[in-house]
């Protein structure tokens, strides 16, 4: 684009200044005239040297690097919405399109991850736990089951934040048996996972099930299938106007569209059945240690006649605020889900997307969030059929900086050039001072969070872009120079 400003007066310039700092926000971000094939308008390219900033207000230069990012041939035919927010004030500094519902992506995952702290409290932890029932006589025979017993933890075997490997976990329902003298297991080793029973369900409408070579497969339990051998299907479309690709879920037999096609037909799944990989490798490494198992390693959810057990070890996760930081930095979409379904349990009593969605936006009533275009369908931001306006989200982000987890969730966002999902964006200006939540999926692009400013202000920001031109790598940059004057206010 050519940079108008090169051919302008400093007169121009410093009338331009004074007509935005006259006008209304909206009045300097839309106008009609911008749409009107018979105006010879040109917009300003976005300020770049040190002169022209000292002539226009921060403000001013936020204004006119949203007003060019309109006719931006990336953006321009695109439907996004901006909003700078400062949370002293209670007032918007700068926003475009800010009341727009829009597809936030895994920007989604900034309620679901606050829901599980404000519930549950950073602290939380899933148990794994060793038990056995009947009695051990004076050769070390158990004459009774070892238990399994779960709670759904996400974390487990993944050495995710810091979250033990099945070999550590093995190692240490090892060292009980050894403490209690068993030598011989003349029973079954029980796995009892009662809070994800069942959990073969549905995913939410229009899921994205292949995002940049990625599977995704919810959370719970896989046991009616065999993780090793399950594989994505691809099929070409019908359509004789341009190649289609459609994705059979062997985990639902349900056909999903998709635009393109990039992995090469062999995806396995990322979570096998946990507990009973768990309970599995326990018997093998049991018997190949010299201790015999007569029974078999059997599921068995609820009991009748429950037996007396007593317990021989205990494994905890990682605390929920370890797993939350690694959620949001890596954008972690099985966690993300866990979470949901954990909130569902504790409050509602089962495991159930249904559930915890149910959870999630009572939360949101209750906390005073704006409502108004929110459409929350997972906990991870998989479904384009997620909708959020930007408002809602910066003043949602605005009302957890009084709350007592704030540092634990701001500090579980992505810092700009240093790490998580932002660590290639603000690599020169903003670096070290956007701390945000990335969203990415097919033609959207979301970031909301916190901004540092070079005066040492906190302000709150949220930009989401659907449907764009171009790729990922351009929204981003166009996505910083948005941003970027915004540190000076």
């Amino acid at each position: 684009m050519v940079n108008f400003r090169k051919y302008v007066s400093t007169a121009a310039v410093l009338a331009s200044g004074f007509f935005l700092a006259q006008s209304t926000v909206s009045t300097v971000l839309y106008s009609q005239m911008y749409d009107s094939p018979r105006s010879n308008l040109s917009l300003p390219s976005p300020i770049s040297s040190s002169a022209e900033k000292t002539i226009l207000s921060a403000k001013e230069l936020v204004d006119i690097n949203v007003n060019t990012m309109m006719t931006d041939p990336v953006l321009k035919n695109a439907t996004w919405g901006f909003v700078v927010y400062d949370p002293k004030t209670k007032k918007v500094i700068s926003s475009y399109n800010e009341n727009t519902p829009l597809v936030p992506a895994s920007t989604t995952k900034l309620l679901t991850t606050e829901t599980a702290l404000n519930l549950l409290g950073e602290n939380y932890r899933w148990m794994t736990q060793l038990e056995y029932s009947g009695n051990i006589d004076e050769n070390g025979v158990l004459n009774g089951n070892l238990y399994v017993v779960g709670s759904g933890d996400p974390s487990m075997g993944t050495n995710k934040a810091g979250a033990w490997s099945y070999r550590d976990i093995i190692s240490d329902f090892m060292s009980g048996l050894s403490r209690e003298g068993i030598k011989k297991v003349n029973g079954d080793i029980i796995i009892q996972t009662a809070l994800f029973k069942g959990n073969i369900a549905r995913l939410p409408e229009n899921v994205v099930w292949l995002e940049s070579n990625n599977y995704y497969l919810p959370v719970g339990t896989t046991r009616e299938i065999n993780p090793a051998n399950e594989k994505l299907i691809t099929k070409k479309g019908n359509s004789s106007s341009e190649k289609k690709y459609f994705y059979v879920s062997p985990y639902m037999n349900q056909m999903v569209f998709a635009e393109k096609y990039e992995g090469n037909g062999t995806l396995t799944t990322k979570i096998p059945d946990a507990p009973a990989y768990l309970a599995n490798t326990f018997r093998t490494t049991l018997v190949k240690s010299g201790i015999p198992v007569t029974g078999k390693v059997t599921p068995r959810m609820t009991e009748a006649e429950p037996e007396n057990r007593k317990m021989v070890s205990a494994y905890k996760s990682p605390t929920l605020g370890d797993i939350i930081f690694y959620t949001n930095q890596h954008s972690d979409n099985s966690l993300a889900e866990a979470l949901l379904r954990t909130v569902g349990f504790q409050k509602l009593g089962d495991q159930t997307l249904e559930s915890g969605r149910v959870v999630v936006t009572d939360h949101l009533k209750e906390s005073d969030f704006d409502m108004n275009g929110l459409n929350y369908m997972d906990g991870s931001g998989l479904s384009k059929n997620n909708n959020i306006t930007p408002i809602s989200q910066v003043k949602f982000l605005t009302s957890l900086m009084n709350q007592k987890y704030y540092n634990t969730y701001l500090t579980s966002l992505p810092v700009g050039g240093q790490s998580g999902t932002l660590k290639r964006m603000f690599i020169g200006t903003g670096n070290g001072q956007i701390f945000a939540k990335t969203g990415t999926l097919n033609k959207v692009k979301a970031l909301a969070g916190y901004l540092k400013t070079n005066s040492g202000k906190t302000l709150v920001f949220s930009l989401m872009v659907n449907n764009y031109a171009g790729s990922v790598d351009m929204v981003k940059k166009r996505m910083e120079k948005i941003l970027e004057p915004a540190l000076d206010l």
